[in-house]
């Protein structure tokens, strides 16, 4: 019975952050109450509480596994694509990351603010992702070798901040990686 219940608890605190992570991503930056993700997620207020005691701890949840999520993606893309095909698709799965993060903003702000998640963490989970989809591309001859990982990843947030809409920003992700494939290829 205890496995069950343990089971059923972790069944619970996943699909609260999964139901979070689309309601934050939704958003576009507006407002998302915890009533409606625990009754998207199929549970109570209290559980949710149980789980997350605050909006914050939630946000820190999502953030982790989204982040967690997005560094793995590297190595997945990478043995289903060739380098510069899984670099192109890692890009898109970083502009919904960054675009997740508008619902999240306030709480995020807070979270950093207090030291629970810290940037620099963040930066090098997402320079180290491309540092290994730029090597494989690198070793493989389609990606050039003297690109490095940090002026990729500035790129991109400079991209995601500028772009007036997910067509625009495609097409500069399009343009990004024009920019690093080896002229060989």
């Amino acid at each position: 019975m205890t496995e069950s219940v343990r089971a059923d608890a972790r069944r619970n605190r996943e699909k609260l952050v999964e139901v979070a992570t689309a309601a934050f991503a939704a958003s576009d930056g507006g407002s998302v109450s915890l009533e409606s993700i625990a009754r998207d997620a199929g549970v109570g207020i209290g559980t949710l509480y149980r789980h997350f005691p605050s909006r914050e701890a939630l946000v820190e949840a999502v953030y982790r596994a989204e982040l967690a999520e997005l560094a793995d993606a590297a190595k997945m893309l990478l043995r289903q694509y060739p380098p510069k095909v899984a670099l192109r698709r890692w890009m898109d799965r970083y502009a919904g990351f960054v675009a997740a993060k508008r619902g999240m903003a306030e709480s995020l702000r807070a979270l950093f603010d207090a030291g629970a998640v810290h940037p620099n963490q963040t930066r090098a989970s997402i320079v180290g992702a491309v540092e290994m989809l730029l090597k494989v591309g690198a070793d493989d001859g389609s990606l050039r070798s003297d690109v490095r990982a940090d002026d990729v990843v500035s790129s991109l947030l400079g991209m995601f901040l500028a772009s007036a809409s997910p067509d625009q920003t495609g097409r500069l992700l399009d343009l990004l990686v024009a920019g690093v494939a080896a002229s060989n290829r």
